[in-house]
């Protein structure tokens, strides 16, 4: 006897991003009713039969103007929920940006260990399974759950864009803007040089941040004439990548891009952006970029979707296969 395809739900604003992961998976998304209450309370709940199915529940958790990352966060809570209570035989939480991600050690007295807490009320509401891309610290999120997680991630995807993009004679210098994101720039780095005839080079930025207040130090690395792509696992006032941009031009490079999964854009980003020694910035559809204006930007922006990445995700999860393969990971 086959197994029934899964059921796709996608909440509040993450609705355009899985009506696209429902379009390439060749079916549509499941009917849910989400209300909202005079005190600001929701509810939300499926309007078809889900007993003994896979559900897959996309919803993105970042703050936006009509809903604050908690009003998105305690949605999908109550939403996976809903979908235990009516018997669907596993519940997936899709979440393409993971809110809360940021805060996953203790860096001063008492302070919270706020992904941990984040993944008990998942766990609380019976989520078989996390499903994201590109979060802070792999091995805080990884450590942080006891339900199954999926990691998904951009290397592969921002290898191609550049490509694409950098003539194949203009060596690369892959920057990492603190000494966290090293490995994360390492596995760009070495999609790049998948593709490319030439070994592009890695380098990293010194940097301390206390109390929300980043110290940049130096550039640790070769950079000198070429083109320094700075990878991050998002924007929020961009501050670190305009700081790494201008260490790169005084390092030598002849050109810098930056490419981060997530946009934020909060704060003074745009003019901050603007501003800076940065060519280009990529990031993916996980969030729009509704915090900029689009006169500003044109031209400086590029968007790689990554719902196809999620609706092959999606599609190997529910048939047991593997994602290495979906991931390229060399």
């Amino acid at each position: 006897m086959s197994r029934p395809p899964p059921l796709i739900f996608a909440l509040g604003a993450t609705r355009a991003f899985g009506l696209r992961v429902a379009e390439r998976l060749g079916t549509t998304l499941a009917a849910h009713e989400e209300r909202e209450f005079e005190d600001g309370e929701h509810k939300a709940r499926p309007l078809e039969n889900v007993r003994g199915r896979d559900a897959y529940v996309i919803h993105s958790l970042y703050s936006e103007p009509t809903a604050s990352v908690n009003d998105k966060l305690m949605r999908l809570l109550l939403f996976v929920g809903a979908l235990r209570d009516a018997s669907a035989a596993h519940v997936a939480a899709v979440v393409p940006y993971l809110g809360y991600a940021r805060k996953d050690m203790k860096t001063q007295p008492r302070d919270p260990v706020t992904t941990r807490y984040i993944a008990a009320l998942f766990e609380a509401v019976g989520t078989d399974r996390v499903v994201t891309l590109d979060v802070h610290n792999l091995a805080a999120f990884q450590n942080a759950f006891r339900c199954h997680t999926d990691h998904l991630d951009t290397s592969a995807l921002f290898a191609r864009h550049f490509s694409a993009r950098i003539d194949a004679s203009v060596p690369i210098a892959v920057v990492s803007p603190d000494a966290g994101g090293v490995k994360r720039a390492e596995r760009l780095r070495r999609q790049l040089a998948r593709l490319r005839s030439d070994e592009p080079t890695s380098a990293f930025l010194e940097k301390s941040r206390a109390k929300g207040v980043m110290t940049p130090g130096k550039l640790v690395g070769d950079v000198a004439g070429r083109t320094a792509i700075i990878v991050d696992d998002l924007i929020s006032t961009g501050g670190t990548l305009a700081h790494a941009a201008r260490a790169c031009r005084a390092a030598g490079a002849v050109a810098v891009h930056a490419a981060a999964a997530h946009g934020l854009f909060t704060g003074d980003a745009e003019r901050t952006l603007a501003d800076s020694d940065i060519g280009q910035v990529t990031i993916t559809d996980t969030i729009p970029p509704f915090r900029l204006t689009p006169e500003r930007v044109r031209g400086r922006l590029a968007i790689v979707p990554v719902t196809e990445l999620f609706a092959h995700a999606v599609q190997r999860i529910h048939a047991g296969d593997s994602l290495i393969e979906l991931l390229d990971i060399p």
